[in-house]
């Protein structure tokens, strides 16, 4: 056996059909088509797979973006599409690519990676845990209000600059280019609708679907709270089927206003998170920490040890799952550990620090 190794140029064609093959048997369109980013020439040296016999054994994919957060820049890994032949399972050989994919992160300098799945005994082995804020809305009735007067349209072919623009108003975001929003808009199987206003000016949007992943999930919307309880109501009034809106746990104005209009919010994960470079991601907190007026915020490792508290008050654990779930909630400091009561209040003024990876950038 190779690797696991970054494909060759002239391997990608026997990738290609391997993933297609064995993530996408009875689908009508090439996985690339779905992960037009994760799959570009650009991200080659990013994939990881083993071979015997110029055959395509196991894959998996990792994609560095950068998050734009309150708390700062965060770069950050996604991982994914991870498959190993099914008469070559039980052997270790995904462990072995993610475990690579993981490396090259590393090499990118990635604060810490993410990925999707059911799978949590296995991550768990290799330091995943279940850490973010994710609220699920479930759209199962008609609502009313919202901003009047607008047209709505359901199409994918718009300018990529009007999403674009209303994308970059998220507060929490992965940085995109226009182009990469080009080729979002063509992923498959994605419903895109949007809502204008009398001038033409595009006022809030929402997709649905990636391909063979999140049909009936909105994964990713932008525009203000009026205006995307419009674009709700109206994708309700057309489709008459139940939708779930994916939100992430800081957008409270929307959560607020969903609620009551009396639909139903189910709290849980981002997704399962493991930290990668743990100096640069305590300082970038400790950093962001003074920024709120907190000097005294401890967050250390040494030793395979974490130090996480203030002042003099510290919490000590070897279980870097304690640590994901400090920083990434969803819980506050204060419902995870009992913090005296000093302590606890800084330690929510800063944790958890909101994180959010949109549905399209998913791996």
């Amino acid at each position: 056996m190779q690797g696991p190794r970054a494909p060759l140029d002239t391997e990608i064609p026997s990738v290609i059909e391997f993933l297609d093959s064995n993530l996408r048997p009875e689908g009508e369109w090439s996985i690339t088509s779905e992960y037009p980013i994760a799959f570009s020439e650009a991200n080659r040296n990013n994939i990881r797979i083993i071979t015997e016999n110029d055959e395509v054994l196991a894959h998996a994919v990792v994609r560095p973006m950068i998050i734009k957060t309150p708390a700062g820049l965060f770069k950050i890994a996604g991982l994914g599409s991870v498959v190993t032949s099914t008469e070559h399972r039980n052997q270790g050989l995904s462990t072995k690519t993610i475990e690579s994919c993981l490396d090259a992160a590393k090499a990118h300098g990635c604060d810490f990676a993410i990925l999707w799945t059911n799978l949590y005994d296995f991550y768990r082995r290799m330091g995943f845990e279940l850490a973010g804020n994710e609220v699920s809305v479930l759209l199962d009735r008609d609502i009313t209000g919202g901003e009047k007067n607008l047209k709505f349209m359901d199409s994918g072919k718009i300018a990529p600059e009007a999403i674009h623009r209303l994308y970059s108003q998220h507060t929490v975001t992965s940085l995109r280019t226009i182009d990469e929003t080009r080729k979002y808009l063509q992923i498959p199987n994605s419903r895109v609708y949007t809502a204008w206003d009398a001038t033409g000016t595009l006022k809030a949007y929402a997709i649905e679907g990636k391909g063979a992943d999140l049909d009936g999930y909105i994964h990713e919307w932008g525009g203000n709270v009026p205006a995307l309880v419009s674009l709700f109501a109206h994708i309700r009034q057309a489709q008459k089927r139940n939708i779930t809106i994916i939100v992430p746990g800081h957008s409270q104005n929307l959560v607020r206003t969903l609620k009551e209009h009396g639909l139903h919010v189910n709290e849980g994960f981002l997704g399962m998170i493991k930290i990668l470079n743990t100096a640069n991601l305590f300082s970038k907190i400790k950093r962001h920490a003074r920024s709120l007026g907190v000097q005294d915020l401890v967050l250390d490792a040494t030793g395979g040890k974490y130090y996480i508290g203030a002042g003099t008050s510290v919490f000590l654990t070897d279980s870097e799952r304690d640590v994901v779930r400090l920083i990434f909630g969803p819980q506050k400091p204060s419902e995870i550990h009992d913090f005296d009561k000093e302590t606890a209040e800084v330690l929510d003024r800063v944790l958890p620090i909101n994180m959010w990876v949109w549905g399209w950038d998913s791996v």
